[in-house]
């Protein structure tokens, strides 16, 4: 296996920093969790492989060069001072949209306040209208 150089880690650093989700595509390994599972960057190396914490509770690390993962639309909603991680923006908004549809009034007024923050593409949208 070819390591990468300086470069190529710290722009895979820049890509993928601590805290991003992704969804594994492909891993060739035994003990891989299966495609599709989902989980949170915890760092690079300096081979340029992520650091993992899947939710399924493998750490197994995502090498560079050989396995692929995709990074997911991630957004935070915080309505009615619930905080939500959501790894699909499309779904948040949706849910958002659902809500103002049937609700009415205030309710109403915060659903909408968030649904259009995520419409603006937003990484935290939340339920305050000064925000």
């Amino acid at each position: 296996m070819r390591f990468p150089n300086k470069e190529t880690v710290e722009r895979i650093r820049r890509e993928y920093p601590a805290g991003t989700r992704v969804e594994l595509v492909r891993m060739d390994d035994i003990q891989a969790p299966p495609a599709g599972t989902k989980g949170t960057v915890l760092g690079v190396d300096d081979t340029g492989s992520l650091l993992m914490r899947w939710d399924n509770g493998s750490g197994l690390n995502v090498v560079w060069g050989e396995d692929a993962v995709r990074k997911l639309d991630t957004v935070t909603t915080v309505c009615y001072g619930e905080r939500k991680v959501w790894d699909s923006r499309k779904e948040a908004a949706d849910f958002f949209l659902q809500g103002m549809a049937a609700t009415e009034g205030s309710e109403c007024e915060r659903y909408t306040a968030v649904y259009t923050k995520l419409v603006m593409g937003l990484g935290v949208c939340t339920d305050d209208a000064d925000s």
